[in-house]
């Protein structure tokens, strides 16, 4: 049985994919005044991002939700450290990550945080297009398998 087809993001695409989606965001006219990471998946997109705007004020909200390829939890779950949410009252907050697969942690997060602010946007490198959710701004649709340069290869542990 063959490999099923995947989209293969290299470092260099990645990097004219975080310019292109920033363009796409400042085009949109949309400020932010904090970019928040849907860690681990949306820390590096997220980091990108906020370097291509200028934004400095960064934070993370924890999620796990897959627990291998195409296997996950029942529900996306938010792990501890987490967010001090007092601190994103009244600002206009752009949530980032990798991919919108299934949209579920998206869209646990985007509604997390609509709790404590009224302006809340996402963005995403890849979307899927089973997402229950479209983020306001994508790179670019796939049904594939994602190969992200920064979690296709093993991990490095001390045996």
């Amino acid at each position: 049985m063959s490999e099923p087809a995947r989209e293969v993001l290299t470092w260099e695409t990645f990097g004219a994919a975080s310019r292109e989606l920033t363009e796409k965001i400042v085009d949109d006219g949309f400020v932010p005044d904090i970019v928040i990471a849907i860690a681990r998946g949306g820390l590096i997109p997220a980091g990108a991002i906020a370097y291509a705007m200028g934004v400095k004020a960064a934070g993370t909200l924890n999620v796990e939700f897959y627990s291998d390829i195409e296997e996950t939890l029942p529900d996306p779950i938010v792990l501890e450290p987490l967010l001090d949410t007092d601190a994103v009252v009244g600002k206009r907050l752009l949530v980032v990550d990798d991919v919108a697969d299934s949209g579920r942690t998206l869209a646990l997060v985007v509604e997390l945080l609509k709790k404590h602010t009224d302006e809340v946007k996402s963005a995403v490198i890849y979307t899927k297009p089973r997402s229950i959710v479209a983020p306001d701004f994508s790179w670019r649709e796939t049904d594939r398998w994602i190969n992200f340069p920064w979690s296709t290869l093993p991990t490095i542990s001390k045996s």
